[in-house]
């Protein structure tokens, strides 16, 4: 991908100087670096060596450009770690909030959430773990994704909620029952090999039938006001 292109300024004598009719102006050469590029080459460098791959001149290599222009706009590894997550968990958002928009029903909601996570699980399998484990995280990227993901879980417990008022879950803890599903979803960017040639659909596919989203059971028929419970009778003695 082309990202930019340095300027060079024209070269001249005092003597033989060629006035340009658009000269360019003189100082230090512009280059504009694509965020999205710069994002790419990152999950690229996970894909490829994990956490400890990422860094300045290996972002720099793939992009094709020196690393003195790179430092002038990513100068550290927490940089390139904010860019990727920025990009791409802050496009899992937007999807999102489109799948809960798209409809009022939330059934559809909800299987259009886990068939999202489920795909965003094998796409980003590289650097999600890193993401949701923290653990080698800088404390800066921790802190915008720890912001990030609570308000992420709060789309996914407002939809898991109104599944349970309507009957298509049991009733039962939001907040739990969303960390569940969304745990389990979460976990496939662990176990996932592309030899095994499962695909998105076919994850969120079962992950659909473990929720059994519209399947919740029968509740119990009501007693009664004046019915007894049937007492059992009891077996004769030899």
């Amino acid at each position: 991908m082309e990202v930019g292109a340095e300027m060079r300024s024209v070269v001249a004598t005092p003597e033989s100087a060629v006035v340009e009719s658009n000269p360019r102006p003189r100082g230090r050469p512009r280059l504009t670096i694509d965020r999205v590029a710069v994002a790419d080459a990152v999950a690229e460098l996970f894909r490829e060596g994990g956490y400890e791959a990422v860094t300045i001149p290996g972002v720099a290599e793939k992009l094709s450009v020196s690393r003195a222009t790179l430092y002038r706009t990513v100068p550290t590894k927490q940089d390139l770690l904010g860019i990727l997550y920025e990009l791409r968990f802050g496009d899992i958002s937007k999807r999102a909030r489109v799948v809960i928009a798209d409809t009022d029903d939330p059934a559809e909601q909800l299987t259009g959430l886990i068939r999202l996570q489920a795909d965003a699980a094998v796409q980003m399998r590289r650097y999600m773990p890193v993401f949701f484990g923290g653990g080698d995280l800088p404390a800066d990227v921790y802190a915008k994704w720890h912001t990030w993901s609570r308000r992420y879980e709060k789309m996914w417990v407002d939809v898991v909620a109104a599944n349970m008022d309507d009957g298509n879950l049991e009733k039962g803890d939001p907040v739990v029952t969303t960390r569940l599903i969304l745990g389990m979803l979460i976990w496939v960017s662990r176990w996932y090999r592309p030899s095994e040639k499962l695909t998105p659909e076919e994850i969120a596919d079962t992950a659909l039938n473990l929720v059994r989203l519209g399947y919740a059971a029968p509740k119990p028929a009501a007693r009664k006001p004046n019915s007894e419970p049937r007492r059992s009778t009891p077996k004769k003695r030899r």
